[in-house]
């Protein structure tokens, strides 16, 4: 077992887990507004350096249980044929990773969200989200069994208002009869707008975390990627991490989880 992992085992055994999410832009490296005109191409085609800001972001993952990712490459011409997912479970010693495809573009492109756990999920499903646009889907991660399991929901929702209303109906149906909970992802909307919807809101009754500035990167000014936690869940701390590996930031917050939460993940 890497140390990575057993430190990971014994803020487990404290009832503890550290989170993150994170939207990567497939490893583009982007720092100012003009860039996504300059570095637009990378979109498309590979970029002889992207391996080594993978290595980097690998780091900054090596220090978490479970990672949520948005806008990963799942092994297409431009990230060089790299299913990104695979290569930062292995660079990070996460011993389970999962890959959700949204929207195949063939050889060029294969945009994915992404899941990256050092515990061992008891299921993994996957959602397709309804839009007007396909592409946007969600990645639903049970740990443990029985009504006290903790549930994971890594999603990316739509750039439009009328889209993101119909991703949330559809995700409360998803989480209402669910104890334990955590939602996160580019939400790509702020803390007021998912409380002013009431249908998941009432759903995921959530515990009072506000979530940091965390777009655009090099200058935040909007709340727009969230770790979402239901009561039962207590957060310890929530932060946005400084590191520009993308347009967003990535967010991480330490959980601490219910005694009868670890005992269904046999923790207990």
């Amino acid at each position: 077992m890497s140390v990575r992992a057993e430190e990971g085992g014994r803020l487990r055994e404290k009832g503890h887990l550290k989170l993150l999410t994170f939207n990567l832009q497939v490893g583009i490296q982007t720092s100012a507004y003009h860039h996504y005109l300059t570095r637009g191409w990378q979109h498309l085609l590979p970029h002889p350096r992207r391996s080594e800001r993978l290595d980097a972001i690998s780091e900054v993952l090596r220090g978490f249980d479970i990672v949520g990712l948005q806008e990963v490459d799942g092994g297409s011409f431009r990230s060089g044929h790299v299913n990104q997912v695979e290569y930062l479970a292995g660079r990070a010693a996460f011993p389970h990773h999962y890959q959700q495809l949204n929207r195949n573009l063939g050889r060029v492109a294969q945009h994915s969200n992404g899941l990256l756990s050092r515990l061992a999920p008891a299921r993994i499903e996957e959602y397709r989200l309804p839009g007007t646009l396909p592409g946007r889907g969600a990645i639903h991660a049970r740990f443990g069994d029985g009504p006290d399991a903790l549930h994971v929901f890594v999603a990316h929702l739509a750039l439009s208002h009328r889209g993101r209303v119909r991703q949330l109906d559809y995700l409360s149906e998803l989480i209402r009869p669910l104890r334990h909970v955590v939602v996160m992802g580019d939400l790509n909307c702020t803390p007021e707008q998912i409380h002013a919807h009431s249908r998941f809101r009432d759903a995921l009754p959530l515990h009072p975390v506000r979530p940091p500035l965390s777009y655009p990167s090099w200058q935040p000014r909007r709340a727009l990627d969230h770790i979402l936690l239901s009561d039962a869940l207590e957060a310890d701390r929530v932060e946005v991490l400084d590191h520009l590996f993308s347009d967003h930031l990535p967010v991480a917050i330490d959980i601490h989880l219910p005694q009868a939460c670890l005992a269904s993940m046999g923790k207990g």
